[in-house]
């Protein structure tokens, strides 16, 4: 019996934890679907589990200083994912905004900092945003984070008043 409950949280630790492997291949939907070909970029992405990552930003946020507002603002994430493309160009980037804007993702706002872009649009309906596309163009790569949950205007709102406060 002691060895069924053993292999059976072995296999279970294993079964979680492999949504944490960084993986070469795209994890977001226009990319690894559209059928298109990206010559010379490079993805790295990454899908972490809520119940591990949350603690970790929780205790980030705290550690910068952050306001309580933002940090229950990470109880309503229900799944991010994290895209890293290395040698994008402004094509990919403008194709990737085509796309959400046929999906019906609205521009929130662009941030610029330190020569940075950071775009933020959401997708809506009613009052409930369910999903979030945050896109950070640099010179060198570009990111992008798919964040979803269950968010109302507000909750977005104050996010983006705290980015830019910093």
């Amino acid at each position: 019996m002691k060895i069924f409950k053993t292999i059976f949280l072995t296999f279970s630790i294993m079964f979680l934890m492999q949504s944490c492997i960084v993986s070469e291949k795209p994890n977001i939907a226009y990319f690894s679907d559209s059928g298109r070909e990206f010559k010379g970029a490079r993805f790295v992405s990454i899908n972490v589990p809520m119940f591990l990552a949350k603690p970790y930003i929780k205790k980030a946020l705290r550690e910068d200083g952050e306001d309580e507002e933002l940090i229950r603002l990470m109880k309503k994430v229900s799944k991010i994912k994290v895209l890293t493309v290395e040698n994008g160009d402004r094509k990919m980037l403008r194709d990737f905004a085509n796309y959400l804007n046929n999906n019906n993702y609205e521009e929130w706002a662009m941030i610029k900092h330190n020569g940075d872009n950071v775009n933020i649009r959401v997708k809506q309906k009613g009052d409930a945003i369910k999903n979030m596309m945050i896109t950070v163009n640099s010179d060198k790569e570009l990111v992008f984070v798919d964040v979803r949950g269950n968010f109302k205007a507000d909750d977005i709102s104050r996010m983006i008043a705290s980015a830019k406060d910093k």
